[in-house]
């Protein structure tokens, strides 16, 4: 699996602006690393869905929020995702801070721009099945975005069996552990989308510095 290193220098603030050879080969390095020490791994199921005029239920679960009712209208069923590079990604960010700090945050980015790239492939993987059955993909929505509590994290490993199966669990203050892991849902529509996969796409947070241009 690629990492981009472009959402590797967004991630540390560069958006666009050039980054010297120590940056470049410090983010080689870091990449070489997780790929290397991570086995990154997904579950997701297809669930059917009901919209009510502030909520949705999907597979059971009752979700109130108008911002994910809006982003999945016209879905007749949904995707529940997750995704994790592992412990191993933890360990490894755990020891470079404590060695190099300025390492450890390089690490860090690169480690962001994994998940979502291992996010988008396997977005890539249900959309080729999904299209089979007439299908498209909106893009996933993630708890936390908008106001789709983040407490629905625990609804969404509980569908999954995430613990039991991927070793994915959630904390006390409902974040994720590993901590680089990503749930979401993603609607499907029969009214075919023209991408899939996008980033910011519904976030309101405009100021926010990892936002894309």
């Amino acid at each position: 699996m690629e990492i981009d290193k472009k959402e590797v220098l967004r991630y540390l603030g560069y958006h666009g602006k050039p980054a010297g050879e120590e940056i470049l080969k410090s983010i080689d390095s870091c990449i070489r690393e997780l790929s290397e020490n991570t086995s990154p791994r997904c579950l997701s199921r297809i669930l059917p869905l009901t919209l009510e005029p502030d909520a949705v239920t999907v597979g059971g679960i009752h979700i109130k929020s108008h911002d994910l009712r809006r982003h999945i209208d016209g879905c007749r069923e949904a995707v529940v995702f997750a995704a994790t590079l592992g412990a191993q990604a933890d360990l490894l960010l755990l020891r470079s801070s404590k060695i190099d700090m300025s390492r450890a945050v390089v690490l860090q980015a690169c480690a962001a721009a994994m998940v979502e790239g291992y996010c988008d492939e396997i977005g890539l993987e249900i959309a080729k099945e999904a299209t089979i059955q007439g299908l498209y993909l909106r893009p996933r929505y993630s708890p936390g975005y908008g106001d789709f509590s983040i407490r629905h994290q625990h609804d969404l490993l509980g569908i999954l069996d995430c613990q039991k199966k991927i070793g994915l669990t959630i904390t006390d203050s409902f974040m994720l552990a590993p901590s680089k892991s990503v749930t979401a849902i993603i609607g499907l529509t029969d009214q075919e989308q023209s991408c899939h996969i996008a980033k910011c796409m519904d976030c309101k947070s405009t100021d926010c510095p990892f936002r894309k241009d």
